[in-house]
């Protein structure tokens, strides 16, 4: 459902939020490192995410990518509607143009009650919630 590019999104935040505690900044190197990702990518998804203020970047020698305790209060679903929009949660699970519930595909009714439910763990958690697993050693970004 979501798009691989939108998970290293959410893993690359969720690893920059990790080290806010301590007021560090990151580079492009460091983090596509620990989460197992391309720089190239990564450096893309990072100049999203700063246009669309989820993170923030200083240039220079000092510089790097950083995430203030205010923005590790957003919702996730920002993330996700920075990377892969807001049709991820109401488009069709076959990829059909023209599914809805008066000309369904074979598993609309279904895949509708997985969406929602998703939508819903996506927009009542916080970047700060999934950051403390990480933080406490209990969850982890590369598998």
């Amino acid at each position: 459902m979501l798009s691989n590019t939108c998970k290293t999104a959410i893993k690359a935040v969720i690893y920059l939020a990790s080290k806010e505690h301590q007021n560090e900044k990151a580079g492009v190197k460091e983090i596509a490192q620990n989460i197992d990702a391309s720089e190239h990518t990564v450096s893309k998804i990072l100049q999203n995410l700063v246009k669309q203020k989820i993170i923030n970047s200083i240039k220079g020698p000092t510089g790097g990518f950083f995430i203030s305790e205010h923005q590790r209060q957003q919702p996730i679903i920002n993330i996700i509607n920075t990377i892969d929009g807001v049709d991820v949660f109401t488009e069709c699970g076959l990829g059909l143009s023209k599914c809805s519930s008066t000309h369904p595909c074979p598993i609309h009714d279904q895949y509708k009650i997985g969406r929602e439910i998703l939508q819903t763990i996506f927009t009542q958690n916080s970047i700060n919630v999934l950051c403390e697993p990480v933080e406490n050693g209990l969850a982890h970004l590369i598998g």
